[in-house]
């Protein structure tokens, strides 16, 4: 139920368009990495100081016009130069979705192209993060036409999916991030309990370390860690093949103690004013997500599950009350 009702938010565009207009009103803050490219730098020059690597997300996704996925962008290549230029330690996420994949492929594709061209010549790292069963194979197929030309690519595969043990034995000499998967996907494309995505998960992040280029284990479970450190000192693989990943703002002392134990770590760095759809998934992805940011975002007397259900409520009709004046 839980996760339902925040995937439903998630897609409420009327609340989206209000949350852009109110801020970062739902504690958002404390898990979004502020709202442009100079706070994010700053952010990731806070982690690097930790040894803490980031991947940095320009928040936004199913863009419908193109002048919204030509602005998106020319933001991610802003982002891109601002990262070689402080020479900090971080490559970029991005949605093919925010580049126009929902208007047309090859529209979508030449934004990509320039992109990836161009952190392609500074050495940067570009992951392509997988939405939902719907933009599924067109992410893969964008991934597979410009990897004619640049190496500097990888993406993400989902656990609940069927298909994600083909896909990852696929893109084995890829990049990739392992993740559960945040999206609401039917029963005939994915598994939907607990139990078999965890435990598809753990198969695919052992055959990826035995088998694959490199791999991005990214999740806020210690019992999945503590399974990943077990399994690489039993089958000796070197720190150099793999990272924990966790998002900006969960885990803060484990993404710490990671870091200092020697391990490579990655920070998910999402920023922009188009956080709210995010912040949504990131609460419906774990039921331990609402308690890993509940001292952040609520005071001790407050119900959490109840606390972001009637912010949302309250952002829209902040917002409906706006429009009536």
């Amino acid at each position: 139920m839980l996760k339902d009702l925040f995937i439903g938010l998630s897609k409420n565009q009327f609340l989206n368009t209000a949350a852009k207009k109110y801020g970062l009103k739902l504690g958002a803050q404390s898990v979004v990495a502020g709202t442009n490219i100079a706070e994010a730098i700053n952010s990731i020059k806070e982690l690097n100081a930790h040894g803490i690597s980031c991947t940095v997300d320009n928040l936004g996704e199913f863009v419908m016009k193109k002048e919204d996925a030509t602005a998106a962008k020319e933001q991610i290549l802003e982002v891109v130069e601002a990262i070689h230029e402080s020479k900090v330690d971080a490559h970029i996420s991005l949605k093919p979705s925010q580049l126009g994949l929902d208007i047309d492929y090859s529209f979508c594709l030449d934004n990509l192209k320039e992109i990836v061209a161009k952190a392609y010549g500074y050495g940067i790292f570009i992951n392509f993060d997988m939405e939902d069963h719907d933009r599924l194979q067109p992410s893969f197929d964008l991934l597979d036409e410009l990897s004619k030309e640049y190496d500097n690519i990888g993406t993400v595969i989902q656990a609940y999916f069927y298909r994600a043990a083909e896909d990852i034995e696929q893109y084995k000499n890829y990049r990739l991030r392992i993740v559960k998967g945040a999206y609401k996907e039917p029963a005939d494309v994915a598994y939907t309990s607990k139990e078999e995505i965890d435990k598809n998960y753990i198969k695919l992040i052992e055959h990826h370390l035995l088998n694959g280029k490199f791999t991005s284990i990214a999740t806020h479970d210690h019992n999945v860690i503590n399974h990943v450190k077990r399994f690489v000192k039993k089958h000796e693989i070197s720190n150099d093949k793999f990272e924990f990943q966790m998002l900006y703002g969960f885990r803060k002392e484990m993404q710490l103690e990671l870091a200092k134990e020697g391990y490579n770590f990655c920070t998910y760095i999402p920023f922009g004013d188009d956080w709210y759809g995010y912040y949504m998934r990131r609460l419906a992805e774990r039921p331990q997500n609402l308690n890993l940011v509940a001292k952040q975002v609520f005071n001790k007397k407050t119900n959490t599950v109840l606390g972001v259900a009637a912010g949302a409520f309250l952002l829209g009709r902040l917002s409906k009350k706006n429009k009536e004046q």
